[in-house]
């Protein structure tokens, strides 16, 4: 039996393996009004990511508020999503998200740059891995509303692998290089019809 049990510890690491950072981002309290008057209680909302690629947010509601950040922080792993990352360190392309009255701008940076964002989108790119990201957000300031806006734009992007396999060709015919792009701008001043037959 003690055998069976030691040999079940490792496995039981091995699946706890993948480490999570989580963040707090807000916590209310919350009412229920019932028959004798109201009930009082607590909602979280967390972000958890790995800091390699995968975030994830949920919420949770209990009457004390270490319950309703555990609640929020089981849902949010249950929730997480994969964004490929350049380098490791920003986004592969600019990119807009929405959620209601929600509306988030996240765009590319160099390095050094930085995480441009505020409260809640910080949360997020912080337990993403991002490093460097300059982004806005237009419209509602409500938390859930600026995190959801935030993934929705994060769902849609894409890395040049993804893109390349959807098109049926290599990464390195779909990137441009520089002296590429160099011939395709001289072109394009001189004669923008030749141009534009060329990329047709």
């Amino acid at each position: 039996m003690a055998e069976r049990e030691n040999r079940r510890g490792p496995r039981r690491d091995r699946d706890e393996a993948p480490e999570f950072a989580d963040r707090l981002v807000a916590i209310n309290r919350v009412s229920k009004t019932v028959k004798g008057g109201k009930r009082f209680g607590f909602a979280a909302l967390v972000v958890v990511g790995d800091q390699k690629g995968r975030v994830g947010f949920g919420k949770g509601k209990a009457k004390e508020v270490p319950e309703a950040i555990r609640k929020a922080t089981e849902q949010a792993k249950r929730q997480m999503i994969r964004v490929p990352l350049r380098e490791g360190r920003t986004l592969h392309h600019d990119m807009n998200g929405r959620w209601g009255a929600g509306k988030v701008v996240m765009r590319t940076a160099p390095e050094g740059t930085g995480i441009i964002a505020g409260g809640p989108m910080r949360a997020v790119f912080e337990m993403l891995g991002v490093k460097d990201v300059v982004s806005k957000s237009i419209g509602s300031q409500n938390p859930y509303n600026m995190i959801r806006a935030t993934m929705d734009g994060l769902r849609k992007e894409a890395s040049p692998r993804s893109v390349a396999q959807r098109r049926g060709k290599k990464v390195a015919d779909i990137l441009p290089k520089r002296d590429v792009v160099e011939e395709q701008t001289d072109v394009a001043h001189n004669s923008p019809s030749e141009a534009a037959a060329a990329d047709a």
